[in-house]
């Protein structure tokens, strides 16, 4: 109980809300279920005070009536649960008469308290329930709402070589045809000499798909012909590991090793394949489509992401089909294909195995992207003067992985490694060691080869 204040020389008594609250009389008047607590205000002369009783939170609540207050005293005593609390309160000087503790569980229970430590503002439990089941309804109608798929994200259909060989045999490639060079043009002892010694020449029947072959190197990509998209997604989801198609241009084909130049709209990978033209896909896609070559395909895209032995995959798969290129113009796989009777499956074996040569040399000798130069002429050089030994450790290769064995070759214990000799000693030995006195060479891209030119490639 506390003293309010004074008004003309009264002084004004507040109850507490253990010993007023809402009385049943007011129950008439107020219908609402939930009351906020009434405080009742006496003059400190000798009033009758009404008691009050109410339900909190649902226990029952009464309060004895008060007999009299006089200089401050109360005889009330409360009940609540059949408990009687009882209240000494005293005049102070100051004025002030507070309350004595009150048990916990009171407290708890209280109402009032409840609402004030809640903010002072519940919310209506009927509107709550409103709000609910309305969300209910609305996620309802999510689960059975089916997306409208634009056409743009659904994703292209992945493409075989062979689907994509066939578009090719389709299309008219005569003004493309006009422009290869199939063969070395040779003159004087030099044509002699490769007439005498030189390897057999491609039967008759099979020029027409040699034909082909180099005219396919000399179609650039087309972003309107819907093969080439295809192409090109194949390549980039088979070696990623994703179900969506990527944009045409942009920097994320560079995850895949491309260098292309950058276009106002974005990175474009076909400004690398100068000098191979669209084969050079064609090589990569079959690469990663065939069940046998995936495999050795996954693991060359891995050493290619490596810390310190990184290189680009889509550049240097372009470089290899360049070196296979140059073999088979220089005839030195006609007699491969003369007895199997075919150029393009025999051209596409001897790509992945250039590229596994080269595999097997940059991982064994722990080769950097600053031994590219040097890697690729020696490559070039063992791969011209041992085509039917290069498609031989291929097969040996691709049947010792089927078998679940260790490949040869593939160890990285030096000690394995001095017993012996790697395929880069071998080519170096083939070569007579001019790989290592040769000037270096930048790895950037492949350059055009002119058609009269004899000898090694030069990489810019």
């Amino acid at each position: 109980m506390e003293i309010c204040g004074e008004e003309e020389g009264c002084r004004f008594l507040v109850l507490s809300p253990s010993q007023c609250m809402t009385s049943e009389a007011f129950r008439g008047q107020d219908q609402e279920h939930i009351r906020q607590p009434t405080y009742s205000y006496a003059m400190e002369e000798d009033i009758d005070v009404i008691s009050y009783a109410e339900a909190l939170n649902g226990l029952s609540y009464e309060c004895k009536p008060l007999e009299e207050i006089t200089n401050g005293h109360s005889n009330h005593k409360p009940l609540m649960n059949g408990l009687i609390i009882s209240h000494n309160v005293k005049d102070h000087t100051n004025g002030s008469a507070p309350l004595r503790s009150l048990p916990i569980l009171a407290l708890k229970q209280n109402g009032l308290l409840q609402s004030l430590a809640a903010g002072g503002d519940q919310p209506n439990p009927t509107e709550e329930n409103v709000e609910l089941e309305k969300a209910r309804q609305e996620w309802e109608a999510l689960e059975h709402m089916q997306p409208a798929l634009n056409e743009d994200l659904i994703p292209t259909p992945l493409i075989s070589f062979n689907e994509a060989l066939q578009y090719f045999q389709t299309t008219d490639l005569g003004d493309f045809l006009k422009n290869i060079q199939p063969t070395i043009r040779r003159t004087g002892l030099a044509a002699i000499t490769h007439f005498l010694f030189g390897p057999p020449r491609l039967h008759r029947e099979l020029l027409e798909e040699r034909d082909l072959v180099f005219a396919i190197a000399q179609c650039p990509v087309d972003n309107s012909q819907t093969v080439h998209m295809r192409v090109l997604q194949t390549i980039y989801k088979r070696l990623i590991g994703s179900k969506l198609d990527c944009p045409r241009y942009g920097p994320h084909w560079e995850n895949i090793g491309f260098q292309g130049f950058f276009c106002t709209a974005g990175t474009d990978p076909s400004t690398d394949l100068r000098g191979t033209g669209f084969l050079g896909l064609m090589h990569t896609l079959y690469f990663v489509m065939d069940p046998e070559t995936l495999p050795l395909a996954k693991d060359i895209y891995r050493l290619s992401q490596h810390a310190t032995q990184n290189f680009p995959f889509s550049v240097m798969s372009i470089n290899m089909t360049r070196i296979a290129l140059q073999v088979l113009r220089e005839e030195a796989l006609s007699k491969e294909c003369n007895r199997r009777q075919q150029v393009v499956g025999v051209l596409n074996e001897f790509y992945v195995a250039t590229y596994l040569h080269l595999y097997q040399l940059w991982k064994t000798e722990q080769k950097t992207i600053a031994d590219s130069g040097f890697v690729l002429k020696e490559v070039e050089l063992f791969a011209k003067k041992n085509p039917k030994q290069m498609l031989r450790r291929l097969e040996i290769f691709l049947k010792e992985r089927q078998a679940g064995g260790i490949p040869r070759g593939m160890s990285l214990d030096p000690q394995g490694q001095q017993s012996s000799p790697t395929l880069g000693e071998r080519a170096a030995r083939a070569g007579g060691g001019q790989g290592s006195k040769g000037k270096e060479m930048h790895f950037t891209r492949v350059c055009d080869l002119p058609p009269d030119m004899e000898g090694e490639a030069r990489l810019i």
